[in-house]
């Protein structure tokens, strides 16, 4: 079988046996100084100022959107913009804390929404947040997004969780935004089981998560935001560390996956390579099948999370399907396919919308393993069935 996610983590039996010694060692295993090395870390390899880890890319994003609340850049009742194609819990703290969602088309040839289809939607329904999906490690033309976004006065994010390491006009994705959501999931790029991050340039959105993160106190916020925070609420030194200054949850990580985040961290530019050269490889099936919408990839870096096929009939997706079901080659459907076709959204947001590309997707496409473990042998062996 070609799994999706051959293993917990890159290079598993020495990361395994590191993480023994460590635990067997370690003082602590709370929240502590591996996270914070961590998130120092992970902010210079994205080349953002701030990260700040937590204990899964769900919770990331939910503390994003409440971390926005509390500082009131957003409110409840705005209208919230999102790709179609993309993962349930990028939505569900919309609508958990009051916020309207607005879905936006993708384009069919890259997968991702583009300047056009932000536009179409702006029109249909005037929003104040756009929260766009890297798709599968590629991009469309995000620059004009979020130039559009800037001149709109208009709140822009990014889930990057399945572009970590790709680049478009030499930038990397998850910096065109104001903030960017990442995971280290098992499944994704790098793993530490569970967790996630959120990146910014925007210190007072850094302070604002640590607080979101931890039930809403600051032991966890450097000395001068503390004694800034104890000082304008009036905080007496023998409550210092019980007071809680806005809503928030606990969603914090732990030293083990702050460690294994510094572990592998270290083979993380290894593991992009892999990725893109796989892909480039991949990428064969395109032209060898006309079954098959090619994919235009604009991405000068190209960090694939896993390879798309996407068909023009449910036949043809289903003949592609049974045949990978008996070679061993595991496939599943591309991410969470279209939102608004998820019984959850259904039930909790009133109206419809024409997505006929989030639909197809939805409807006719697949994905199977792209991982940094794959093997020459297995990539020539899926080219040769698939084709």
């Amino acid at each position: 079988m070609i799994k999706l996610t051959k293993n917990s983590f890159y290079r598993e039996e020495e990361t395994k046996k590191a993480l023994c010694e460590f635990i067997m060692n370690a003082k602590q295993l709370s929240l502590g100084a591996q996270c914070a090395e961590f998130e120092e870390k992970f902010a210079k390899w994205q080349k953002r100022a701030y990260c700040v880890f937590f204990n899964s890319g769900s919770s990331a994003n939910l503390a994003l959107i409440q971390a926005l609340i509390n500082q009131g850049k957003i409110k409840v009742g705005d209208k919230a913009a999102f790709s179609a194609i993309t993962w349930p819990t990028n939505i569900m703290p919309f609508i958990q804390l009051g916020i309207k969602p607005v879905p936006v088309d993708i384009e069919l040839e890259t997968l991702n929404i583009s300047l056009k289809k932000v536009q179409e939607a702006y029109d249909r329904e005037p929003f104040s947040l756009l929260f766009i999906t890297n798709l599968l490690g590629f991009c469309d033309n995000i620059d004009e997004i979020a130039k559009f976004c800037k001149e709109k006065n208009i709140l822009f994010l990014e889930d990057n969780c399945e572009a970590l390491g790709s680049e478009y006009k030499g930038v990397k994705l998850g910096n065109y935004s104001h903030a960017s959501t990442f995971s280290t999931f098992v499944g994704h790029h790098m793993s530490t089981i569970e967790g996630g991050m959120v990146c910014t340039d925007d210190k007072e959105l850094a302070r604002e998560l640590r607080m979101v993160r931890s039930h809403g106190w600051d032991r966890h916020l450097p000395t001068e935001d503390q004694i800034m925070l104890r000082k304008k609420y009036h905080v007496p030194s023998f409550y210092d560390k019980y007071t809680f200054y806005d809503l928030a949850y606990n969603i914090r990580p732990t030293e083990i996956q702050g460690f294994l985040g510094i572990y592998q961290l270290a083979y993380l530019d290894e593991i992009v390579r892999k990725r893109e050269k796989n892909y480039t490889c991949l990428s064969a099936l395109y032209e060898k099948n006309p079954d098959f919408q090619k994919i235009k990839v604009l991405t000068g870096k190209n960090s694939n999370f896993a390879f798309p096929i996407v068909c023009s009939n449910k036949a043809i997706q289903q003949k592609y399907i049974d045949i990978c079901n008996k070679e061993g080659i595991e496939v599943r459907p591309i991410v969470g396919g279209s939102m608004t076709e998820q019984p959850f959204y259904k039930k909790y947001v009133p109206g419809s919308y024409s997505l006929p590309n989030a639909k197809q997707v939805n409807d006719l496409g697949f994905y199977f393993a792209n991982n940094a473990e794959m093997t020459d042998k297995e990539i020539e062996f899926i080219i040769k069935k698939l084709s």
